[in-house]
């Protein structure tokens, strides 16, 4: 899969958000270590619907 604009840790299946009380706090549970919602990884594995809006994207890319 090509890198796009979707590409990110917040698209992430690993992404977890956790609110404690010093506020919310991002982790991956893959990697095992917090992280950014912008950060960019190559182990990258997009959600389901992430994955859907990629493909609608490219469909209409093609099409043109």
């Amino acid at each position: 899969m090509k890198q796009n604009r979707f590409h990110c840790c917040a698209t992430c299946k690993h992404f977890e958000a956790r609110k404690e009380r010093e506020g919310m706090r991002y982790f991956c549970s893959r990697l095992g270590y917090e992280t950014k919602t912008t950060y960019v990884f190559t182990c990258w594995d997009p959600k389901d619907n992430v994955v859907k809006l990629i493909e609608k994207e490219e469909s209409k890319e093609n099409s043109l």
